[in-house]
């Protein structure tokens, strides 16, 4: 079924806020259309965090901006050695972690992250083997790289398996802002989305076009999901308005900076408009911006309600969004003090919802109140 394309300030459904008298709490009861829950801090004094996954056996693993990479082991952050070295510049730095299906056998993790070059810094993934006493990495291996741009802004890099153990990962468009047409060149790495095999490598493509490329004609993707039918979605950063929920289809075009629902920062129209034949439409977008990352799409027992629902943060408006397929990606906005700045939203194995808050530097779990 074919589905409206509305903005988000016509969509919101709910919004679930909770206010506090004085000083913040760390925990707290918190009222949602689920029910009433609670959020309780897992582990604080983190410095930037980007991303979180969880091995096999429920140990999180969480990467810092500035280059670490930690596991959470009983409430501490135990440092993982062997990772690569970051241009931790600007927004650039150890940015996602996945950790695929197969990790019981193979002991893999995967990695996106900003690599030093000559001329400043490109988007990169690569994995290496995590040791048997989870100290170090073993073998890393950088897979694919971008080419160098010395600007800090905009590394998309956001990491998804597939159903078959195939890896996709998202690089943005480095900041060019809607002048500079990267994104809509299919041999340039930026603003696109990557496909590689669960070992690394990337098909070659044809006519000149980057190697492993999937999609193209993205502005900043920081969140990537699979849907229970193995298909790719995506939120991206528009410019002033216009952020994006987008359906991925292999050698489809996206439209940045061509076609967009936001517009120049300052004003004024981005490229030709919000249409152009041969682009694809959003399925949902946001005016304005919300600053979209991490997107989880919920499976889980402890909140049936929502299951087969869109989450995402808000990096500018400090909550969680939760999208509603079955009413029109309709919006509930989850605010407390502690969704501040929410960089990535998970879902853990037994069916909590875990969120980064950069604000805190904290991770957050949000679960049923019993």
């Amino acid at each position: 079924m074919k589905r409206e394309i509305r903005p988000i300030r016509q969509t919101v459904a709910a919004t679930v806020l909770l206010a506090f008298c004085g000083t913040a709490a760390l925990a707290g009861a918190i009222g949602t259309s689920a029910g009433p829950a609670r959020i309780d801090p897992v582990v604080t004094g983190l410095d930037e965090p980007w991303a979180i996954d969880f091995l096999p056996d429920g140990t999180p693993v969480v990467t810092e901006r500035d280059g670490r990479l930690l596991l959470v082991q009983d409430g501490k952050l135990r440092p993982v050695a062997g990772g690569p070295a970051v241009w931790a510049e600007g927004q650039g730095g150890l940015l996602d972690v996945m950790i695929p299906r197969d990790f019981a056998q193979s002991r893999r993790i995967w990695l996106t992250f900003a690599i030093p070059l000559d001329g400043g810094g490109a988007t990169a993934a690569g994995s290496g083997l995590l040791s048997a006493d989870n100290t170090r990495i073993e073998g890393f291996t950088i897979h694919w790289q971008g080419q160098a741009d010395g600007g800090g802004r905009h590394f998309g890099s956001r990491l998804v398996e597939g159903t078959d153990g195939s890896v996709y990962f998202t690089t943005g468009d480095r900041g060019t802002g809607p002048d500079g047409h990267e994104a809509q060149d299919a041999a340039r790495a930026e603003g696109k989305v990557i496909r590689l095999s669960a070992d690394g490598k990337a098909d070659a493509a044809s006519g000149g076009a980057v190697a492993g490329l999937h999609s193209l004609g993205h502005r900043n993707p920081q969140g990537a999901a699979m849907d229970g039918q193995g298909r790719l979605w995506l939120v991206e950063h528009g410019a002033q308005g216009g952020d994006e929920l987008n359906l991925i289809r292999q050698g489809r075009n996206y439209g940045w900076p061509v076609i967009s629902y936001g517009e120049n920062y300052g004003g004024g129209q981005i490229g030709e408009g919000t249409q152009r034949k041969g682009m694809e439409q959003p399925v949902h977008y946001w005016v304005p911006s919300i600053a979209p990352s991490g997107l989880m799409i919920y499976d889980g027992t402890m909140f049936p309600e929502w299951r087969g629902d869109f989450f995402t943060g808000s990096l500018n408006s400090d909550f969680i969004s939760r999208l509603d397929p079955d009413s029109g990606f309709a919006e509930e906005r989850i605010a407390a003090p502690q969704t501040g700045r929410v960089r990535d939203v998970v879902q853990a194995p037994d069916g909590s919802i875990w969120f980064l808050s950069v604000h805190d530097g904290a991770i957050y779990r949000l679960s049923r109140e019993e």
